[in-house]
C-alpha cells in the first residue's frame, strides 16, 4: 500500500511531547510546501563555470575545498564557518595553490548571507548534522543547488520538507554519498547491471566503525559549540540507525530503489549500550565531566527493510564496538552473490581491508557452494571494473579521499552541472534513505514493530528506470589528468 505524506503523519500521534522533548522524533506536521513538479530527470541549465560556497570547514570541509578547486571549471567562491581560523586556513591553501581568494562568511548564522550572495551557484554543506537541513532549505530558497553531507536529514518531516522545497524551487538537493563511487561499490553496480547475479533478491550494508576516540576527543569544554562533541551528543538522545547511507545507498542503486521498486516497511532491533560509557570510564578519571554523557544509542542496531517488489535489505550500525571497519556491501540474486570490498590507496600500493568475493552459477542449475578462487577473483575484478573507475580512477587515487571515492563523487556532480545532465541521485533518494533514521528509532522504541516507509516519489518510482552505468568525458575537462593533480594531504582515508 502506498503511504503518502498525510497518511503517514496520521500515524505519528504516538510520539508524544516527551519523545519530542528528548530529541527523538519530529513533531512537525502539516501540509508542507507546494509542488512544482517531479525532480526525476531534472537537469539544470549547463554551467560553464560552477561557483561553490563551502559551509563548514572541518575535517570534511577542508578536503572538499581542495577537491572542488582541482576540478576544471569549478571555483571555491565562498568559505563559511563559525571560526575565523578555519576560514583563514583555507584562504591560505587557495592562495598557495594559486586559486582566487574566496569571499568569507564567518559566524553562527553566516550561511544565510552566503546563500543570499549572488556570487555562488551551489552550497556544499559539510557542517555538523543539526545544520544539514536548515542550510539546505535556505540554500534552495535562495536559488542555490544544495549538496549535503550524510545524513542529509534526520526526521521524516525534514525529508518531506527537502523534497517539496526542491520540487518548488527547481533546485537540486543531492546527498554527498561518497560510497556510491568506491571501486568496490561501482564494481558491484556494473556486475548487477550486466545481470551476472540474476534477479536481485537481497542486500546487506552497514556502517561498522569504532568511533569512540573520535566521539570523546576533547577540544576543551569552554569551546562547546557546533564542532565539539556534536556526534556524541546526538548519540545521547537517539536510538536506531542514525547513519544509514554508506551501506544503504549503493544497494539502492543496485536494486533500483525509487526506480522500479521502493521501500515498503521496516523493523529495527538493537542491543543495549555497553561500549561508550565503558570507554569513558576506562579513559577518564572518576568525576571527569566526560562521564556526564549517558548514551541511549545501542551498540549494534540491525534494521530490516522490505521493498514493494519483495526484496529484503539488512542494514547495521555500530560505532562503539572494538570491531574492524566494514560496510558489508553484499548483494545476492537468483544466480549468485557478491560480497564486500574496501580499497585504500597509498602512494604506491593498494590495501584491500577486506576482499571483494564473487560466486555465481557458471552453468544453469550448477549451484553455488563457494566463492571463486583468488586468481579468478582478480581476473573478474579487472574484467568488470566500472567504466567510470577505468576512466578516472588513477586520478582519484592520486588525489585521495577514502581511496578516491570522494574525488569521483565531486567530479561527477560537477560534470553533470557543467553539461546539463541530471545528477546521479536526487532528493527522493536522499529522503528514502534518510527517513530510515527516524523510522528505525521509532521501531526500536516500540519493541521492533514494523514501520511503513513513505513514498516520497508520490508514485513516480513506477515510471523510472534503474540507475545506469554513468561516466565522464575527460576531453571536456580541460587539463584534468593524473599528471596535473596533486595528493591532497587533507584527504581522509578512514
Amino acid at each position: 500500500m502506498d503511504t503518502n505524506r498525510r497518511e503517514f503523519l496520521k500515524g505519528t500521534a504516538w510520539m508524544g511531547a516527551a519523545a519530542v522533548a528528548a530529541g527523538c522524533m519530529s513533531a512537525k506536521q502539516g501540509a508542507g510546501f507546494g509542488v512544482g513538479g517531479s525532480m526525476f530527470g531534472f537537469a539544470a541549465k549547463p554551467m560553464k563555470k560552477i561557483r561553490v560556497g563551502v559551509a563548514g570547514i572541518g575535517a570534511r570541509g577542508r578536503g572538499a575545498v581542495h577537491r572542488i578547486a582541482s576540478i576544471p571549471g569549478v571555483e571555491v567562491a565562498a568559505l563559511c564557518d563559525v571560526r575565523q581560523c578555519a576560514v583563514d586556513g583555507q584562504q591560505k591553501w587557495l592562495k598557495d595553490a594559486k586559486h582566487p581568494a574566496a569571499r568569507e562568511f564567518v559566524g553562527k548564522d553566516a550561511y544565510k548571507a552566503m546563500c543570499d550572495w549572488d556570487g555562488i551557484d551551489c552550497v556544499y554543506n559539510t557542517t555538523p548534522w543539526e545544520l544539514h537541513v536548515p542550510i539546505a532549505l535556505y540554500a534552495m530558497r535562495a536559488g542555490k543547488h544544495a549538496f549535503v553531507e550524510v545524513p542529509s536529514a534526520f526526521t521524516v518531516e525534514e525529508c518531506w520538507e527537502l523534497v517539496e522545497t526542491s520540487e518548488k524551487t527547481r533546485m537540486n538537493c543531492m546527498q554527498l554519498e561518497n560510497c556510491c563511487y568506491g571501486e568496490a561499490e561501482l564494481l558491484a553496480l556494473n556486475i548487477c547491471r550486466l545481470g551476472l547475479l540474476g534477479e536481485l533478491v537481497h542486500g546487506e550494508g552497514a556502517y561498522i566503525h569504532d568511533l569512540r576516540v573520535h566521539n570523546y576527543k576533547d577540544l576543551g569544554r569552554e569551546k562547546w559549540g557546533y564542532w565539539n562533541h556534536w556526534r556524541l551528543r546526538w548519540n545521547t538522545v537517539h536510538k536506531g540507525n542514525q547513519y544509514v547511507t554508506h551501506g544503504l545507498i549503493p544497494l539502492m542503486q543496485n536494486m533500483g530503489i525509487n526506480r522500479g521498486d521502493r521501500f515498503d516497511y521496516l523493523v529495527s532491533l538493537e542491543s543495549n549500550q555497553f561500549n561508550f560509557e565503558a570507554y569513558a570510564k576506562a579513559s577518564y578519571p572518576a568525576g571527569d565531566w566526560h562521564h556526564e554523557h549517558k548514551v541511549q544509542m545501542g551498540d549494534m542496531n540491525t534494521t530490516l527493510v522490505r521493498t514493494v517488489n519483495g526484496r529484503s535489505i539488512m542494514i547495521q550500525h555500530d560505532v562503539s564496538s572494538p570491531r574492524p571497519y566494514s560496510r558489508i556491501n553484499k548483494i545476492t540474486g537468483t544466480k549468485g552473490s557478491l560480497t564486500g570490498g574496501r580499497f585504500l590507496y597509498g602512494s604506491e600500493s593498494l590495501t584491500c581491508e577486506w576482499p571483494v568475493r564473487f560466486g555465481w552459477e557458471e552453468k544453469p542449475g550448477a549451484g553455488v557452494h563457494g566463492y571463486f578462487d583468488e586468481k579468478k577473483q582478480q581476473e573478474l575484478r579487472a574484467t568488470y571494473m566500472h567504466p567510470y573507475w577505468k576512466q578516472a580512477g588513477d586520478i582519484a587515487k592520486k588525489v585521495g579521499g577514502h581511496g578516491g571515492m570522494d574525488f569521483l563523487m565531486d567530479l561527477r556532480w560537477a560534470y553533470c552541472l557543467q553539461n546539463g545532465i541530471p545528477l546521479d541521485t536526487n532528493v527522493y533518494d536522499l529522503a528514502a534513505s534518510c527517513s530510515i533514521g527516524e523510522l528505525s528509532e521509532r521501531s526500536v522504541r516500540n519493541r521492533s514493530n514494523s514501520m511503513d516507509v513513505p513514498d516520497f516519489t508520490k508514485g513516480e518510482w513506477k515510471n523510472q528506470k534503474p540507475f545506469g552505468i554513468e561516466t565522464v568525458d575527460l576531453s571536456k575537462l580541460g587539463d584534468l589528468g593524473v599528471d596535473n593533480v596533486k595528493k591532497d594531504k587533507a584527504a581522509l582515508n578512514v
